[in-house]
């Protein structure tokens, strides 16, 4: 599987493309009053489900690092207890399993370590490729340093420890950063929200209120000029408050 990609099931895709649909009549109908609009606007559908993407693959990839995590730690505690390195992993991918389940995604990546390891494929360069898929630095750090340690004659064990260290401080502020950021996050959905429902209330209970902005050449530029305002402010305040894995 590779993390830095994601395909939609079938269901998932009409989910999401009824949701977008939704959501561009709605503006359609707050921004122009207009079904014309929106079938003009319809093929930006394509960019809400790149954007619906983007979140996906962005939680699957946390999921992941979290996830890798415990494997490592599962490793270091069966180095511990004497066995060789491809084994400690082997034992690993159980403990995994048993904590998340065969459809856990670090399940199902020590499932194909296994398999590949019992082909006699070299772990380091099963790690790499893992590092590869997944696109993650931590992942990406951890298979290079196992890759020179174990060509080297390294401190395996040692480097397993303090990798484990290192990820799970990462997680930790990862965390912290998400319990500061939540209430930030709130008041900035809460902020998209609010000049969007201020003009469809208006439209809906005072029509002749905003009518001016309607069906005229001057109004649909205004109109058009606020929309891409409003998409511009809302694609800062994402990235603004955005959590890089």
């Amino acid at each position: 599987m590779n993390y830095k990609v994601y395909t939609f099931s079938s269901n998932e895709k009409i989910l999401y493309s009824i949701e977008g649909a939704i959501i561009i009549a709605i503006t359609a109908f707050t921004f122009y009053r207009s079904v014309i609009a929106f079938f003009i606007m319809l093929p930006s559908l394509y960019f809400f489900l790149k954007y619906k993407k983007e979140q996906l693959i962005h939680k699957r990839r946390q999921e992941l690092l979290l996830e890798f995590r415990e494997l490592i730690l599962s490793v270091q505690s069966a180095l511990n207890a004497g066995n060789s390195v491809e084994n400690a992993f082997i034992d690993a991918g159980r403990e995994i399993e048993k904590i998340y389940g065969s459809d856990g995604l670090m399940a199902r990546e020590a499932a194909i370590m296994t398999r590949r390891l019992r082909s006699n494929e070299t772990l380091e360069r099963i790690l790499q490729d893992l590092a590869d898929r997944s696109g993650i630095e931590d992942i990406l750090d951890f298979a290079n340093v196992f890759d020179a340690a174990k060509r080297s004659g390294g401190d395996l064990t040692g480097i397993i420890r303090r990798a484990s260290n290192v990820i799970g401080d990462k997680i930790d502020v990862l965390r912290e950063i998400e319990t500061e950021l939540s209430a930030k996050q709130y008041e900035t959905r809460v902020m998209e929200v609010v000049p969007f429902g201020i003009i469809f209330y208006l439209n809906i209970t005072q029509s002749d209120f905003l009518s001016v902005l309607y069906h005229n050449i001057a109004g649909i530029a205004v109109m058009t000029v606020c929309l891409i305002l409003y998409f511009i402010s809302f694609k800062m305040a994402e990235k603004i408050t955005a959590i890089e894995v």
